[in-house]
């Protein structure tokens, strides 16, 4: 089981590299996506939190810092519990959402892939302890927030060496911290499984498979797919799937002028009819409604 799996981690996370046209087309909607930014990440209005707990992924890595009040992050299928002074990397094309309930502030950071390369491959739960490094990272983020909304000169590529020591801090931090709880977790059979399903659905959810697709591509049956599932992240394997459509529908109809019908086609959905019933049931609202809030 062990050797199939990493098999099919390895061959998605490949597959994904080799983007289709509509990913193509996903990255000109979403040009963005790969420029060096930090925003503020804070509580959400309840019809609003699909902004942060939704399943997603990036084409460039993120780093999350919170700084203070507590949640949880699904990363990878793997649900794990949050606080002040953590620091959570998550790698490009890797599915991750989490809670930020009352209290919660922290920032996002979008890491351009051209830096990728200085961070590491999988995803790393850094919890801060020493009171020093947790001044040295909000000394780090501030300086950078800094350069990002400045207009000195070369305050762009000021804005790249601060991100360049945040590196070489994330790297210290990692080889100075012990393994975490979660690192542990993360080598049981249903994470690992998990993991590989995640993969997965990151590199074919436009297809409009189900998850007996899914479950096959893996060698397990979908019962013991969608255990595993609720033993990682307290969801069924479904929800996952739908969680990350339906969230890929949602910025498309917000961020895009694509008809409705075309978003349909482009997400595996056999007719605009089946898409609009799939996204009420899931949202209580339809697609041309949401579009007009953008909520």
């Amino acid at each position: 089981m062990i050797p199939l799996l990493r098999e099919v981690i390895r061959d998605a996370r490949l597959a994904l590299i080799e983007h289709d046209a509509a990913a193509l087309r996903d990255r000109m909607n979403q040009r963005d996506d790969n420029r060096l930014d930090l925003v503020p990440v804070g509580q959400n209005a309840p019809h609003a939190r699909w902004r942060t707990e939704a399943m997603r992924s990036h084409e460039s890595p993120r780093l999350l810092h919170v700084s203070r009040g507590q949640g949880r992050i699904t990363l990878a299928g793997l649900t794990s519990g949050y606080g002040p002074n953590n620091l959570i990397f998550i790698p490009a094309r890797v599915m991750y959402g989490f809670e930020a309930g009352p209290g919660v502030f922290g920032s996002l950071l979008t890491i351009p892939g051209a830096m990728a390369g200085e961070w590491p491959d999988l995803p790393v739960h850094l919890r801060l302890k020493d009171v020093l490094a947790q001044k040295e990272i909000a000394q780090l983020l501030d300086a950078l927030e800094r350069e990002l909304l400045g207009r000195k000169p070369g305050h762009a590529r000021a804005a790249l060496y601060h991100a360049g020591l945040l590196a070489v801090f994330f790297a210290r931090q990692m080889e100075a911290e012990e393994p975490a709880a979660t690192s542990r977790r993360e080598d049981t059979p249903p994470a690992r499984l998990v993991a590989a399903y995640t993969d997965l659905i990151e590199r074919d959810f436009r297809l409009g498979r189900g998850v007996a697709d899914y479950a096959a591509l893996l060698g397990v049956t979908p019962t013991h797919l969608s255990r595993s599932c609720r033993i990682t992240c307290s969801r069924s394997a479904l929800q996952i799937l739908n969680d990350r459509v339906i969230y890929e529908a949602r910025v498309r109809l917000r961020d895009t002028r694509e008809p409705v019908g075309e978003i349909a086609r482009a997400l595996g959905f056999s007719s605009p009819a089946y898409f609009t019933r799939a996204f009420q049931s899931r949202t209580g609202t339809t697609p041309s409604a949401f579009r007009r809030t953008g909520i």
